[in-house]
């Protein structure tokens, strides 16, 4: 037996993924004028910023593309629907990240040894403009992001952004006074670790529920002390807890009661799931009562893979 409540997020999402294409043609259009600036201006800080502009782009699409599947029903083929879509995003917007923090590192390190003149008024000019349009697009994707990987990895794309171009702007104004050239790759390096720190936020936890892991924020030992009080429950064994996404949770046990009538049992079911919902935010759980004297009563299943040869 289970009980779950699917949320109908469908007018949510239109209103999202019509902020996210927004956001997407204002970068969109912004990564063409930054380039040229960059290479004229002989700035790294600026190439640097439309090259994560660029994949702001990029992650932005992947987002609205995951809203949008997201919102596909379940069928014979994926009978947990398409919430996966958007942990899967969340991967690739964050290996991205990575990918480009290194790219950074490398490019930063050839122009401290030999660094170039930088052309500071187009370094402040462009990146005053690139400041405010990253602002402006990382608020239109920050409603939501709070609860959704998927949207949180696009937001910290985004904020990535607007860091990089505040420290191209500091860097552009020391420069037109100072001549420190070398500012401008240092800018470069610390713009880096901001997008390699946040980048491996977002990868651990997608790994963490492509793992199928336990939310971080429950405590079995102290889940299992919960399930215990309720009513009927003598025992709970081969317990699973695990997330489709970060906001959807799923929870799998066997439940140990007395010899108890069909419709006390589905009180005893009730109970669990109040419980799940209310204190831990489950509200999918498969729930399988049995009585004692169960051949298997370890707390976690073991599962094991057996190889099958066929003649």
């Amino acid at each position: 037996m289970h009980n779950h409540t699917h949320s109908h997020f469908g007018d949510l999402a239109n209103q999202t993924t019509k902020r996210l294409m927004l956001s997407l043609a204002l970068t969109a259009a912004f990564v063409l004028v930054e380039v040229i600036a960059g290479i004229v201006g002989n700035s790294l800080a600026l190439l640097t910023d439309a090259a994560h502009n660029f994949t702001d782009v990029i992650a932005l699409g992947l987002s609205w593309y995951a809203l949008k599947i997201a919102t596909k029903p379940a069928n014979a083929g994926k009978t947990f629907g398409y919430h996966r879509v958007g942990i899967l995003v969340a991967l690739v917007n964050s290996t991205t990240l990575i990918l480009i923090a290194v790219g950074i590192f490398y490019e930063a390190y050839h122009r401290f040894i030999a660094t170039p003149e930088v052309n500071a008024p187009i370094l402040i000019g462009v990146g005053i403009v690139a400041f405010i349009i990253n602002l402006v697009t990382a608020l239109l994707v920050h409603k939501g992001s709070e609860s959704d990987l998927n949207l949180r990895s696009t937001f910290l794309h985004l904020m990535g952004d607007v860091m990089s171009t505040l420290g191209a702007v500091i860097a552009g104004v020391i420069i037109y006074f100072t001549q420190w050239n070398w500012l401008d790759p240092l800018v470069s390096v610390l713009i880096g670790g901001f997008i390699l720190w946040n980048a491996w936020s977002i990868l651990r936890q997608s790994i963490h529920i492509l793992l199928e892991s336990t939310p971080e924020n429950i405590d079995m030992k102290e889940m299992v002390e919960k399930l215990h009080t309720v009513n009927g429950v003598r025992s709970v064994h081969d317990l699973h807890v695990w997330s489709i996404n970060e906001n959807l949770r799923m929870l799998s046990a066997h439940v140990v009661t007395d010899e108890v009538s069909l419709r006390e049992g589905i009180l005893i079911q009730n109970g669990i799931n109040e419980l799940l919902t209310h204190e831990y935010n489950i509200q999918h759980a498969t729930l399988q009562l049995e009585c004692e004297g169960c051949q298997y009563d370890g707390l976690f299943c073991s599962i094991v893979e057996h190889n099958h040869t066929h003649n």
